[in-house]
């Protein structure tokens, strides 16, 4: 009776790991040989841990990564220019945590989403916060939140996120309210917070596609100004896999 009130308490006080580790002492005879102090170790440690992946698991569901994609599972066989030395340094999340940008561009196919949701998943594995949004639809929110109000909620979000990924940079011409929230957004984020860009257009023609020279110059000092970048080179894994698919298919 006495334990079963405890379980109660543990569940009011929203000790779930807790209240889950001691139901499972108790089916277990070989956990009461040991002391007190190992009893309770372990329901702590068992607290922490369940705590710790009900976080991941929050993170992982705001950050709306496109792929569900991990740094270790990375494939250095394919030609890109991926050097292994290079991708443990940025999957450390130093750079996020100072603050510092990331640029991966590189033809289709290349691996550029999925190296970015990789790096984005290894963020939330260390308890930071990610967004992920293509860049024609973090426009499309934008344009919403100014006519429904919520424009100042939306910037302080994507401000507060320490890792934002956009995808699909340079997909499209930017229009010029486009471009004014495009500088917004950088320079709200410029210092506080980590942008990843994903983007088949060359660096050097990013100018270019944001159009205004005035804009284009801040934005890019921004977002380019000690930044990291990785120039992934190669044909399309997508039909490399295609055809190794097709190779090995016996009809």
């Amino acid at each position: 009776m006495l334990t079963q009130n405890t379980l109660e308490a543990l569940r009011q006080l929203k000790l779930t790991g807790m209240c889950d580790a001691l139901e499972q002492q108790r089916a277990q005879p070989d956990t009461h040989d040991l002391a007190f102090e190992e009893r309770l170790a372990l329901l702590v440690d068992r607290e922490v841990l369940h705590r710790e992946s009900r976080r991941l698991e929050r993170l992982l569901r705001a950050a709306r990564l496109r792929m569900p994609a991990c740094i270790e599972d990375i494939d250095y066989r394919h030609p890109r220019g991926l050097e292994r030395s290079r991708m443990a340094g940025l999957a450390s999340c130093d750079w996020t945590r100072q603050s510092l940008n990331l640029c991966i561009t590189g033809p289709t196919g290349s691996g550029k989403t999925w190296l970015a949701c990789a790096l984005g998943n290894q963020a939330c594995r260390q308890g930071l916060s990610v967004r992920y949004l293509r860049v024609p639809r973090l426009f499309e929110q934008l344009r919403i939140a100014h006519g429904d109000g919520s424009y100042a909620r939306l910037m302080n979000q994507l401000m507060k996120t320490d890792l934002l990924i956009l995808d699909d940079w340079g997909m499209q011409k930017v229009t010029a309210p486009q471009r004014q929230d495009l500088m917004e957004v950088i320079e709200d984020r410029h210092g506080r917070g980590s942008t990843l860009i994903a983007s088949q257009l060359p660096t050097e023609h990013w100018h270019d596609y944001i159009g205004s020279a005035t804009l284009a110059d801040a934005i890019l000092d921004r977002l380019l100004h000690g930044a990291h970048r990785l120039n992934l080179k190669g044909e399309s894994l997508r039909k490399a896999q295609a055809q190794k698919a097709e190779s090995v298919d016996p009809t």
